[in-house]
């Protein structure tokens, strides 16, 4: 049987640790050194991004995350344009064995309206 995108997005999603607006606000203060990506397309970054996010699109994400972070243990948050990209994002990240991965569950426009550090 093939499994359609919103039904692998669901599967990402259920084994990640996701984090409302707020909650990842209070995550990053709480955090040394936190990094934070948005890993929607280069284009989608060119016209509209939030400031203090790292563009790393989700198609080249495992290869140069590494470059970017190599300590397991660091502090990650991700987003995306719905939700879809950073959930995948994350699932690949834990397998790659980084353990401190957060995905902001909220739309880009929710973030970008209600996100301030």
């Amino acid at each position: 049987m093939i499994k359609l995108l919103s039904d692998i997005v669901a599967e990402a999603k259920e084994g990640e640790h996701c984090l409302t607006i707020e909650e990842s606000r209070k995550l990053i203060c709480a955090c040394e050194n936190p990094l934070l990506l948005d890993v929607r397309e280069p284009a989608e970054y060119a016209l509209d991004n939030i400031e203090g996010f790292i563009n790393i699109p989700r198609g080249v994400l495992e290869m140069k995350l590494p470059d970017l972070c190599d300590d397991p243990d660091r502090c990650i948050l991700i987003h995306c344009a719905t939700g879809g990209r950073a959930a995948l994002s994350a699932n690949a990240l834990r397998k790659m064995g980084y353990l401190k991965v957060h995905l902001i569950s909220a739309s880009f426009e929710d973030i970008k309206k209600n996100f301030h550090l």
